[in-house]
């Protein structure tokens, strides 16, 4: 099988040169995204574990390497469970790559429109709003807190769920390709409650709320204000002039299927 080399008893070959090549960068992609985290140190000693176990098979140590097989399996439990958070945190991070969006796209190039076209409207009469885009993750806990509409998207319907006379407008509306799913949504809130010197509202808390959680991007509209903001991928920008949402929408949304309106 194409041996390279051999030490000792244990031969090395192509196999097993990209088998390891391929382990080495899983591990350290994942080092990387849980480095500045307690999560690191266990998931150092869960692979010393699996490297010495690895060397008492080839030994042929039997009871030392059922030993090690033992206290692996429940060491990994063990990571799994305490570190939930991190490890959704890795997984974001592989679904929001471009090789895993060309087996999952979203078209949603014909709602940007009606979206701006609403909040430009509900922005100059400071009517606050939140609008959840969704990717590529499943919402489906946060759409069943809602009201179904199963609506094509338009500016005027809403500007019509968001009026403060509405009973659907206390919440989020959630837009899936080109139709609204539900509106009235609960949003899970952001443990964040600052950015640099300004304090955060209940809307922007949960629009943080949900991209920490989810590959979501979300559009907020500032009641007191009037001003509009995105979030996405647990990051918020604040303030964003109506000029430039297009293009930002676009960039968030789409490597390649949205264009800015004229």
């Amino acid at each position: 099988m194409y041996e390279l080399f051999r030490i000792g008893f244990l031969s090395f070959t192509l196999v097993d040169l990209i088998d390891i090549g391929v382990v080495a960068v899983l591990f350290y992609a994942v080092y990387r995204v849980l480095k500045d985290t307690v999560a690191v140190q266990i998931l150092l000693g869960l692979v010393l574990i699996l490297g010495i176990s690895y060397v008492t098979e080839a030994a042929n140590l039997k009871s030392l390497n059922w030993i090690l097989r033992a206290i692996s399996d429940v060491w990994l439990i063990a990571f799994i469970i305490l570190f939930q958070p991190e490890l959704r945190r890795v997984l974001l991070i592989i679904t929001r790559s471009r090789l895993f969006r060309l087996f999952i796209r979203t078209n949603i190039a014909e709602t940007v429109d009606e979206v701006i076209d609403a909040a430009k409207e509900l922005a100059e009469k400071h009517i606050g709003a939140l609008i959840v885009f969704t990717r590529s993750q499943n919402v489906k806990m946060t759409i069943d807190t809602g009201i179904p509409l199963q609506a094509v998207v338009s500016k005027e319907l809403l500007v019509s769920i968001f009026n403060p006379r509405s009973p659907l407008h206390d919440g989020a509306v959630i837009i899936e390709n080109q139709l609204m799913i539900a509106a009235r949504c609960v949003l899970p809130l952001s443990t964040t409650t600052k950015i640099a010197s300004r304090n955060l509202g209940t809307r922007h808390r949960a629009a943080l709320g949900i991209c920490e959680q989810s590959d979501a991007v979300v559009l907020i509209i500032s009641e007191e204000t009037g001003g509009i903001s995105i979030a996405h991928e647990g990051e918020l920008t604040i303030d964003i002039p109506i000029g430039q949402l297009p293009l930002i929408l676009a960039e968030h949304l789409s490597d390649h299927v949205l264009q800015p309106s004229n």
